[in-house]
């Protein structure tokens, strides 16, 4: 196993050198870097007086040096100034990123279990009418995406002309006072729904696939109910492929977060990559950048080793 984690670790550090020197190479891109000079200055700026300012500000220096400038600074911790927001990235990137995990916490707790929950019962007996109706609700969930799902949810419990009136001005309130049952609810459902039915529809498939083994058939003929078949032989092995795709959520979370906190007006890491996207803010993007490379990779990480843990006939060679 230690072999293993330090050619894993090693490999994660490959593919992150990769990974942000390519997205350092787009973000640096010479129309980026007009833009900027002139977001920083003005907007009639001459193409001269851009060429000066990128020149002073140390923008046309070779593209190698400035990228193992930066790579020095990421690993001492000195991330670089936000342009957007004239502070230091990391006390801009790093409480907005303590928001959205507080919001991905939520999400898991609900979607997980939801998800573990509707993908057994369906898989339980396949082909039945609970089967059949879980399904196409699984199905339903996954095929709306979240802005659809975010607008629904909205109209329906936060409008008080049209809906209920339950959330009303929840955004707002998220965004300046905190998260609270009223203001947090909507965005988590949103992402939660989304997610909730693509574990469901594996999890229905593994359960299904593990009903018709052998070593259920035989403690069926040993008389056992068939609830405890569910519970002691079969759910385990069930939830092997599932663990694997709930950890690969991650990465699509952080997509789903960029969307629904953007829709919600919910100021952590999505938003504030939209807001680094929009105002051309390359320090911050290339830090968002990282934290996006970073997750990625360790949820991986964790999966792999998740799996041969859950599964005996899994080993892990040296």
């Amino acid at each position: 196993m230690a072999v293993f984690l330090l050619k894993r670790l090693g490999v994660m550090i490959l593919t992150a050198l990769c990974l942000t020197a390519i997205v350092f190479s787009l973000v640096n891109l010479k129309p980026n870097l007009v833009k900027l000079a002139k977001e920083q200055n003005s907007s009639r700026m001459s193409d001269e007086q851009v060429e000066v300012w990128l020149e002073a500000e140390g923008y046309k220096r070779p593209w190698a040096i400035r990228y193992s400038e930066w790579l020095g600074g990421v690993v001492s911790g000195d991330l670089g100034t936000s342009t957007r927001f004239r502070e230091p990235v990391a006390e801009v990137l790093f409480p907005r990123l303590a928001l959205t995990g507080v919001l991905m916490f939520w999400v898991l707790v609900v979607m997980i279990p939801s998800a573990l929950v509707l993908g057994v019962l369906a898989g339980m007996r396949e082909g039945s009418l609970q089967d059949r109706a879980l399904s196409t609700v699984a199905i339903a969930t996954t095929s709306t995406p979240e802005y659809v799902s975010g607008v629904v949810l909205t109209v329906i419990f936060s409008s008080q002309l049209v809906g209920l009136g339950w959330f009303s001005g929840s955004a707002t309130s998220a965004a300046d006072d905190g998260p609270t049952f009223y203001n947090f609810t909507l965005p988590v459902l949103t992402i939660a729904i989304y997610g909730m039915g693509y574990i469901a529809r594996m999890t229905r498939a593994s359960m299904a696939e593990v009903m018709t083994q052998q070593y259920i058939r035989t403690a069926r003929l040993k008389g056992v109910s068939f609830y405890g078949i569910v519970l002691k032989h079969a759910l385990r092995n069930a939830l092997i492929a599932p663990f694997t795709v709930i950890m690969l959520q991650f990465p699509w979370l952080l997509t789903g977060v960029v969307i629904v906190e953007t829709l919600f007006n919910y100021r952590g890491f999505g938003w504030l990559l939209v807001e680094a996207a929009g105002n051309n803010d390359i320090d911050l993007l290339l830090a968002c950048a990282i934290v996006a490379v970073v997750i990625v990779l360790v949820t991986q990480l964790i999966s792999d080793i998740g799996y041969v843990y859950l599964n005996p006939r899994i080993r892990v060679s040296g």
